[in-house]
């Protein structure tokens, strides 16, 4: 039974952590593979990966869940537990997350380091500056947003169209004011006046070109690919246009190293990257992910928002480029996220509702079904809140089975990695006992619209797609760039299936309509718009940064 835990930032503040060395030490890193910051966290060389590269790759585990709802699902807290519970039950297991953004830590949704007893430690560094990845990033990002308005200020040699510059600014932090600005006013040393915006850093391709790549020089050459405006005569203009891509990749020389550091009980977790979910794919790096499996039996990540986003992304995305085999997927859910997509308001969660409870399964059922299309064997793991009734549990449990689906409780937030030691057994046992058949949902070489198409009748129950005039459009230009032939990343809420945040559990009979078509190039991702996606947001009425302080002591309260 779930017991009454303190806030996260009280329980990570009394952590027993180890120094970051005797971690990498103990899990196979040598000494001069590993770069200090700071006596917990550590940057791991490109020369481990070297010397470890013929190593046999552990198995490969995702971490998913059932469509979001403000009601919480869990998914990094379920990620780190599963590995500190695979550690208990014997098996060597690593952790990979993504990086956290500043904006949401000072905004809505606060620390992304996991919570309860299955976090990665140092949570307050984590969330806050971290190694610098996310400051690099930005100035990489401006450096060539600066190029561009310079280069035309310069005389424009490459004929840019200022009505035609699709490279925005960022900055780290939900600010706004900053969605749409104008550049250039005053004098003309100043440049030439033109209609700009801000991005959040993670929605930034440079953050996307970062998580795609396998090393540096890999790195330096997407960010020379992406495509910042087009000229006069429709041609696009890359950062290698205007000679930048270079100093790009050298503010980018740490930010590619990956990130170590450990969850409370002492395993291992890479933490690097963090693309957005919406117009990006929404995992950590590839170079993490492939450290990991060939430090430990199991490598446990995880993607963002439901399995129709997040893991969709992840299989048809970050796989193909990272050549990666998943052994299974586990799908989180809560009784009360469940109820939710029953119908059940969220004032009335904490009471019991069985019928809700079954109506809503539909979703989880249907995001169980969308891993299996790759190939994959999945199981379930039910998150368990205290307001949850064993009635409930049962309900949920006797219907996973009901449906031939693996089942386990997981209560990690409120006992650590003795908490998901059934859910750990439970995936072990799928694992040994069902073979991994993975394969990508699509072919690359299909058409912008069949990959779509794809994706919205296979994964999301849909109907099919409506390609607005503007859509069409852009897509007959990537045809014939010669850009069309490169995996889907489509933006859509991740609070229903469907285009429409308010049809809940497994709608049917719905279209996606495609508003926008883009290419992130660098990336190497083609992204589909199916309504308007925030990518600076905002901050709340009482953000969380209110909530946030400092004692003369240093200690940090309100964090999360």
């Amino acid at each position: 039974m779930s017991i009454k835990v303190p806030s996260d930032i009280e329980i990570a503040q009394q952590a027993k952590m180890k120094p970051i060395a005797e971690i990498a030490e103990t899990w196979g890193i040598l000494e001069d593979e590993l770069e200090l910051y700071g006596k917990y966290k550590a940057k791991i060389t490109p020369e481990a990966y070297a010397r470890l590269k013929d190593k046999p790759d552990g198995k490969l585990v995702l971490v998913t869940a059932i469509t979001p709802t403000p009601a919480g699902e869990g998914k990094s807290t379920t990620t780190v537990g599963l590995g500190q519970a695979l550690n208990k039950i014997g098996k060597k297991a690593v952790i990979a997350l993504r990086e956290p953004s500043l904006g949401p830590v000072f905004g809505v949704k606060g620390g992304a380091a996991g919570g309860g007893y299955a976090q990665v430690v140092p949570m307050e560094d984590i969330n806050l500056h971290f190694t610098g990845d996310m400051h690099a990033i930005t100035t990489a990002n401006n450096l060539l947003s600066a190029s561009i308005d310079n280069h035309i200020h310069q005389g424009n040699a490459l004929n840019i169209d200022l009505r035609q510059i699709v490279w925005k600014r960022v900055l780290d932090m939900n600010d706004r004011a900053l969605r749409e600005v104008v550049v250039g006013l005053g004098d003309k040393s100043n440049g030439y006046a033109r209609q700009d915006g801000f991005m959040i850093t993670v929605a930034s391709e440079v953050m996307a070109a970062l998580c795609l790549a396998s090393d540096l020089m890999d790195l330096k050459n997407r960010l020379g690919r992406m495509i910042v405006a087009y000229n006069t005569e429709g041609k696009p203009v890359t950062a290698e246009d205007l000679k930048v891509h270079g100093a790009m990749a050298l503010l980018m020389k740490e930010a590619i190293k990956p990130n170590l550091v450990q969850t409370l009980e002492n395993t291992p977790a890479f933490i690097h990257g963090g693309p957005f979910a919406n117009i990006a794919h929404g995992c950590n790096s590839i170079t993490a992910t492939k450290l990991g499996l060939k430090l430990g039996e199991y490598l446990v990540t995880e993607a963002g928002f439901g399995a129709d986003l997040g893991a969709e992304k992840f299989l048809d995305i970050k796989c193909r480029y990272g050549e990666l085999k998943p052994a299974a997927v586990v799908v989180v859910a809560t009784i009360r996220a469940l109820k939710m997509h029953g119908g059940v308001p969220k004032a009335e969660l904490g009471n019991e509702n069985l019928e809700a409870l079954d109506k809503g399964f539909a979703n989880l059922e249907k995001q169980v079904a969308n891993v299996k299309k790759f190939g994959l064997p999945a199981m379930v793991a039910v998150n368990r809140f205290v307001a949850d009734t064993e009635a409930e549990i049962q309900l949920l449990i006797d219907k996973c089975k009901a449906a031939g689906v693996d089942v386990a409780l997981n209560e990690v937030w409120s006992n650590g990695g003795e908490g998901g030691r059934e859910m750990a057994e439970v995936l072990v046992d799928l694992i040994e006992r069902e073979a991994s058949n993975y394969h990508p949902l699509y072919p690359l070489e299909a058409s912008i619209p069949e990959k779509v198409n794809a994706i919205v009748t296979e994964i999301y129950g849909g109907d099919g797609v409506v390609f607005t005039p503007k859509a069409k459009k852009e897509i007959a230009k990537l045809e014939e760039l010669g850009l069309d032939k490169l995996p889907i990343c489509i933006a859509k809420t991740q609070y229903s299936l469907s285009d429409n945040a308010s049809l809940l559990g497994a709608p049917t009979g719905f279209k996606i309509t495609v508003k926008e078509v883009r290419v992130s190039a660098g990336a190497g991702f083609i992204v589909c718009l199916t309504g308007d996606i925030m990518t600076m947001p905002g901050l709340p009425k009482v953000p969380s940064a209110e909530k946030i302080d400092i004692d003369e002591a240093g200690v940090i309260t309100g964090l999360f």
